[in-house]
Formats: C-alpha cells, structure tokens, sequence
C-alpha cells in the first residue's frame, strides 16, 4: 500500500450509486422504485450491508440510471481495483 486509503470492493458500488444518485438527484428510495429492487436490499447495499450484490440487483439499477450494466460498471476507481490483497480460499 502507498498511505493511500483502500477502499473495499463493495464500497465502490455504494460509491457509484451514490455518486449517480446525486448527479441525477435521484434519492434513494426512488432508486429502488425505479430499479425495482427493493427498498430493503438497495438500502443494504448503500449500507455496505450486502457486500456482493448480485449482477441482477446491479443489473436493474444500471438500468434505472439508463445505462447498461457495463456503463454502470465502467468507473475509474473499479477499473484500477487490484484484488491482489484479498487472500484466495
């Protein structure tokens, strides 16, 4: 590591959603409605409860920003990530 702060894989989708909500001013209970994905499961993935949402949770909410899967997924904080530190079972 160099002193930079790492972020945790999950957080990152927490950070985009975030990050688009707010470009869009969309709040996140609005999210849910438009993604239809719950408001339970939305508020445990911004929460960083979840940690590994599933590609059809992400899915919907790419699709409620309009964008495809691969546009919400394509941000630079993601394409840099290493996951070279996580420990392989």
């Amino acid at each position: 590591m160099m002193g930079s702060i790492v972020l945790e894989y999950s957080e990152l989708y927490v950070k985009r959603i975030r990050a688009l909500c707010k470009e869009r001013g969309i709040a996140i209970n609005r999210l849910a409605t438009m993604s239809d994905v719950k408001q339970s499961t939305l508020d445990n993935i911004v929460r960083g409860l979840t940690k590994n949402p599933r590609v059809k949770t992400l899915h919907k909410i790419a699709l409620a920003f309009n964008m495809t899967l691969s546009e919400f997924l394509d941000f630079d904080e993601l394409n840099e990530y290493s996951f070279e530190d996580d420990s392989e079972e």
